[in-house]
């Protein structure tokens, strides 16, 4: 779906482009994708939560014990020192039992990486470092750690009620009440570890991620009509950063900037593209002058590899990724590439119906202010398919499941949308009449079945 450029503005006009969005598009912000994919954030987090609670906690305590000795209750200032210096062997011993259990839970994590690293694709790695629940066991193993530190450093050596200024009961507790919720959360990671270690659950996970970016996508700007003629192309806008893969833009900030300059601004490349300092970034349609580069400052993340926040393709990337692997003469395992292969065809059943090509953003007032290139329906087709039916020829179950896929989506999708699906309907039919001998077995490789060989 293609954008055309003529001009409809008069001169010296605030140029306007009519929105195709029936709703104004909600502020997306990488910020939270970018923090999920890093491991830092959560763990600091909780280290810090740890000292702030500590504090609170040991400042009751003394509350406490000074509430007491000002009504003169000595003898139940006394009663609860007992008990603190009963649980101090408790805190000493989940002080130091949280190291071990942070050591086995990081064991496990570099095995499980490994393991998926090697039986996947590398790109599923980026699952269990933004995996919630490991996160967490993570953070509250170290908040209970350093909770258990800071207890230990609150008692006194003094045993006299009527001098004493602090006794720790309630750090104790809470040092009790966090050895607990440890104790549960390992619990689930080794369950949400092993889930992860299954290629089923892995595969589950890229497709869940990739049907949430097209939703998101549908939330945030104008679908479902004809992209807007835009005004005439102007200046160019160069990648001034480091070199890397753009991962995503900040969709509200660049919005606001092309309202406040009076122009549109198109993202010239992909979602996913490698830029190189001096790469064009953004056309400036409408408009005479560039926008300040202040004001385009943070608006575009480029990093090392790839996400999911706003790269529809990614999930594709992936499953194309796993098939493959599955299918090389090393590891042999067609049914995996049958299971990629039915998110795959998920996936485009999702898409079937919808516009692509271009992705449109308006302002407050209902004019586009930012236009992105998307993927278009030939595009994702041979994303999903060309590598794994070049991969697929010597293997029966997995031809006989891309045929069965091709016949699924060429009754869904629209008339207009169907040449793909019938160009690699036809490649694979001459790549398994070239590759195998028998007539009986080419006639059983090309019969459509959901089940590959069920």
């Amino acid at each position: 779906m293609g954008i055309s450029g003529h001009d409809t503005t008069p001169t010296g006009a605030e140029p306007s482009v009519p929105a195709p969005a029936r709703r104004v598009p909600r502020p997306l912000s990488p910020l939270r994708e970018h923090l999920r994919d890093t491991f830092w954030f959560t763990p600091t987090v909780g280290l810090l939560g740890a000292v702030v609670a500590a504090g609170v906690v040991m400042e009751l305590d003394h509350w406490l014990v000074r509430g007491l000795q000002e009504e003169g209750d000595y003898e139940t200032v006394g009663s609860l020192i007992r008990i603190a210096d009963d649980a101090k062997s408790i805190v000493t011993t989940v002080g130091s039992a949280m190291l071990t259990f942070i050591g086995v839970v990081f064991s496990i994590s570099l095995v499980a990486l490994q393991m998926a690293s090697g039986q996947f694709s590398p790109r599923v790695v980026r699952l269990y470092v933004r995996s919630r629940i490991t996160k967490c066991t993570f953070a509250v193993f170290l908040a209970t750690f350093l909770f258990a530190l800071l207890a230990q450093s609150a008692y006194e050596g003094e045993t006299d009620a009527r001098t004493i200024s602090t006794v720790p009961v309630f750090s104790g507790l809470v040092c009790g009440l966090l050895l607990l919720v440890s104790l549960a959360l390992f619990v689930a990671y080794v369950n949400s570890t092993l889930r992860l270690m299954r290629v089923g659950h892995v595969i589950d996970r890229i497709m869940r991620e990739s049907l949430h970016v097209l939703d998101r996508h549908a939330r945030t700007a104008g679908q479902g009509a004809d992209p807007p003629a835009l005004p005439p192309s102007g200046p160019e806008v160069a990648h001034r950063g480091r070199a890397g893969v753009l991962r995503d833009v900040h969709i509200a900030r660049l919005v606001r900037v092309a309202r406040r300059q009076g122009v549109v601004l198109r993202l010239i490349p992909r979602i996913g593209d490698y830029v190189v300092p001096g790469t064009p970034l953004f056309a400036v349609h409408g408009g005479r002058s560039v926008p300040p580069a202040r004001a385009l400052r943070y608006t575009v993340s480029v990093g090392v590899e790839r996400t999911f926040h706003q790269d529809i393709g990614f999930g594709l990337r992936q499953l194309s990724d796993i098939a493959q692997r599955a299918l090389s003469p090393a590891v042999n395992d067609p049914t995996t590439a049958v299971q990629c292969l039915d998110r795959i065809v998920q996936f485009l059943t999702a898409i079937a119906h919808r516009p692509l090509g271009a992705l449109c953003h308006s302002d407050r007032g209902g004019a586009v202010r930012l236009v992105q290139d998307l993927p278009g329906w030939t595009d994702l087709v041979d994303l999903g398919l060309t590598e794994i039916r070049r991969c697929a020829v010597g293997s029966p179950q997995v031809t006989r499941r891309l045929m069965a896929g091709l016949d699924d989506l060429w009754a869904l999708v629209p008339q207009e949308r169907r040449r793909p699906l019938e160009r690699h309907r036809t490649l694979l039919e001459q790549a398994v009449a070239r590759t195998v001998p028998e007539a009986a077995d080419r006639e059983f490789a090309l019969e459509a079945d959901r089940q590959g060989i069920g």
